[in-house]
């Protein structure tokens, strides 16, 4: 039995791990990194159009911290900062890559419960009380 008073990690051992990758904006620059390999700044600000310039420092600093990401300083005239995946971040490739399988093979059935939920939520006429 799981004890209620633990934290999440009790009940989900793999919740530390989640919330260290899966946060809204560490997959995409992540995924930029493996697949286009070392990134300025800018450069990764315009493969990931919609984020900003201060979230996407402050990802930045959160993964270097967290050693999935290594960011390189070039001491010259204008100075030159470089970003590119860790062999820690680059370990993260067949999560993503099974994660890929299963939204191409379900992602569908996915959209599909959602419009059914949705359709019956809007024709029941009653909004859901409860859990």
């Amino acid at each position: 039995m799981i004890d209620a008073t633990a934290g999440p990690e009790a009940a989900c051992p793999i919740a530390p791990v989640v919330d260290i990758v899966f946060s809204r904006w560490t997959t995409p620059i992540l995924w930029t990194l493996h697949e286009s390999g070392r990134q300025r700044f800018v450069e990764l600000q315009r493969r990931i159009a919609t984020i900003t310039p201060k979230v996407l420092t402050q990802r930045l600093r959160q993964l270097e911290r967290d050693g999935l990401v290594l960011r390189t300083y070039h001491a010259e005239v204008p100075p030159r900062v470089e970003y590119e995946i860790s062999e820690l971040g680059r370990s993260l490739a067949p999560v993503f890559a099974s994660l890929g399988v299963w939204s191409a093979a379900h992602l569908g059935e996915v959209e599909a419960a959602r419009r059914v939920h949705d359709e019956g939520r809007t024709t029941s006429g009653a909004a859901h009380r409860g859990p």
